[in-house]
């Protein structure tokens, strides 16, 4: 009976210690016969508005699935800390926030499908580090920022379709092959699946490496749908990924001024490289052992090219090395290497050790290394001073051993190297100082107008075929340097593309030349004559204009004010000649024959108007030449 007792409150205790279930979730646990297993929780209540917190601690999987719940609050499964399995689908999420999954750190696969989502904590990821499998198809995101792609390297399902996704960062093609420089692998295991579809894709050079992608047979990218279209630019709208032909993309290509290049210790260098490509590529450099390079100056001449040139003043051995020109933009990368040697001696002198008390030789002699074969062809020149020892203060007779003759034999020995490599030593030294003497001089401007200017120069002891550097810029404008390739032997060289009237400094670097020997010069451009003498044409023609035009403006005023001054005093002249020339012109009208004391007065008189006397005028004119034969038919009117 105790023993009964003693199981039922076991069995109780077990039961107790059962994980809870929340109540609106189904929990599932998956054993094994070996006792172990995995516990699923599946919450599909539609009522559900929270995330729920009871969740049991040893979910492996956690299935959220439609429910109404808006948002996924900060560290909502911290506690979970073996899930590896978080499905959140179908639900009305819209928020989600950074810290939301914080310690998941054995997560797999997170799928948020199904929901309102409009902006992705991107950030949140690193929280998951064993992620493989990210699923937010059919939500309302747009982009994906830049800094988000460190995040992604791992991701091998990246589900991104029906969204609202019209262009990606061209840099995220960069973590997958072809496009990673890695060798594309065919193992099945490596593969990439991504969901892009239904999405306004905007085909243009920002996206060109998923358009290239998209055409390729073989890649270790496999895009769920294959058959991608564009949704613009106008001309592009329909047409499928694999048959879209994209204007203005083109990815850059790199050249260098040389490959190798051996200088000697102390020179002065300079790296020049050219990029092409549009849009227009930027340059940066980079050396092999990751060092950091500075003293770059690179300029833009026009869309689709740029140059850079990097300098290195007085080079010393750890200079000597690979340098990496590359050239980005959207459409893709390349590169280009220059070897950089360093050719030179140097002699290090081994201090003698303190003076010791004894007796025995004086041992006397230089040890030469011979040279090896590093970076920049170093020789190295090691030399022992001579060892001294303290004899003992009584004299003795030297005696002619063979041990003795065998010093003086190696004394002699001794001298001989020494002198030897004194006179090599001396030849050095005297190469040195041809090598020294061998230089550029006599730098002159020559043809200076107002865009360009020739340079000369003499080359004391150098070949014709040595390699010279022109770099010319304006005066105090280090940033604008350009450079023009030449040999010794041209003894001149064109500089153009110059701005009139300004002073610009032009230095000329030989290789072989001693550091800090390089001759500069400084020189000023003609101002621009022919605009100066187009103006003074023009003052010409304008002051014969001007001439020859007043006068008749002059003129012309004259004769209006002339007309103007004849006209009024016509006006009165005519009233004079009205005056003086015309007598008053009366109407003469018969009157009727009467008797009356004055039988003669036949005639009547009455005014006449203004109107009346032209008329009369010139009826009389008339009539005047006309003769009468009596007196009754005279003319009525008379002037």
């Amino acid at each position: 009976m105790r023993r009964l007792l003693c199981v039922h409150v076991l069995l109780c205790c077990l039961s107790m210690a059962h994980p809870f279930c929340p109540s609106q979730c189904t929990c599932v646990f998956h054993g094994r016969t070996d006792g172990a297993g995995t516990r699923s929780v599946l919450c599909n209540d539609p009522d559900m508005s929270d995330i729920p917190v009871n969740v049991p601690v040893d979910t492996v999987k956690l299935r959220i699935e439609k429910t109404a719940i808006r948002r996924i609050p900060t560290e909502a499964f911290y506690y979970l800390v073996d899930l590896r399995y978080l499905w959140i689908t179908y639900n009305s999420v819209t928020s989600v926030d950074t810290a939301s999954f914080y310690n998941l750190k054995v997560l797999h696969e997170l799928r948020l499908d199904g929901n309102m989502i409009s902006i992705f904590p991107w950030e949140s990821l690193k929280e998951m580090p064993r992620l493989k499998t990210l699923d937010l198809h059919n939500n309302r995101l747009t982009n994906v920022p830049a800094e988000a792609i460190p995040y992604l390297l791992n991701i091998t399902y990246l589900d991104l379709s029906s969204n609202k996704f019209s262009t990606l960062p061209s840099d995220l093609m960069d973590i997958w092959p072809p496009f990673n420089g890695l060798p594309v692998s065919t193992n099945a295991s490596q593969k990439v699946v991504l969901g892009l579809q239904d999405n306004p894709w905007i085909c243009d050079c920002k996206i060109s490496k998923l358009i290239e992608m998209s055409k390729m047979a073989d890649t270790p990218v496999v895009l769920m749908d294959l058959f991608l279209t564009c949704a613009g630019p106008e001309n592009l709208a329909g047409v499928l990924f694999q048959q879209a032909e994209l204007d203005n993309c083109v990815k850059p290509s790199v050249m260098t001024s040389a490959t190798k290049i051996t200088s000697p210790l102390g020179s002065n260098v300079l790296l020049r490289c050219d990029a092409t490509g549009f849009p227009t590529p930027t340059l940066y450099w980079a050396k092999s052992d990751g060092s950091p390079v500075n003293n770059t100056v690179q300029e833009s001449p026009g869309d689709g090219i740029r140059w850079s040139i990097m300098s290195l003043h007085g080079i010393v051995y750890k200079d000597a090395g690979n340098y990496s020109c590359k050239a980005k933009n959207v459409a893709g990368n390349a590169e280009a290497t220059i070897s950089l040697s360093v050719a030179g001696t140097f002699s290090t002198t081994i201090p003698p050790p303190r003076p010791s008390t004894g007796t025995g030789p004086t041992s006397l002699g230089t040890t030469f290394i011979p040279p090896t074969d590093v970076t920049g062809s170093l020789f190295v020149t090691s030399t022992v001073l001579p060892r001294t020892s303290t004899v003992s203060a009584v004299p003795r007779k030297p005696k002619t051993t063979p041990s003795s003759g065998l010093q003086k034999g190696s004394l002699k020995q001794t001298k001989s190297q020494q002198g030897g490599n004194g006179r090599k030593l001396a030849a050095d030294e005297k190469s040195k100082k041809s090598d020294a003497s061998k230089s550029v001089k006599d730098l002159k401007i020559v043809e200076e107008t107002a865009d360009s200017a020739v340079l000369l120069w003499t080359a004391d002891g150098l070949p014709n075929e040595a390699p010279l550097t022109v770099v010319y810029s304006p005066y105090g404008e280090d940033d604008s340097k350009r450079t023009v390739e030449t040999n010794a032997g041209s003894g001149k060289v064109l500089l153009d593309g110059l701005s009139s009237g300004m002073r610009y400094s032009v230095c000329l670097f030989a290789k072989g030349s001693a550091a800090g020997k390089d001759p500069c010069i400084d020189f000023y451009t003609l101002d621009n004559i022919e605009d100066d003498g187009q103006n003074q044409l023009f003052m010409i023609i304008s002051g014969i204009a001007c001439a020859l035009v007043l006068p008749l403006i002059a003129l012309l005023i004259y004769k209006i004010l002339a007309l103007y001054c004849k006209g009024s005093s016509t006006e009165l002249d005519e009233e004079e000649l009205e005056k003086e020339s015309y007598v008053k012109f009366e109407t003469i009208s018969m009157k009727q024959r009467t008797m009356n004391s004055h039988p003669t007065e036949l005639w009547a008189r009455r005014p006449t108007h203004e109107s009346e006397r032209m008329l009369l005028c010139s009826r009389s004119s008339i009539d005047s030449q006309m003769t009468y034969k009596s007196d009754s038919s005279r003319s009525e009117y008379l002037c």
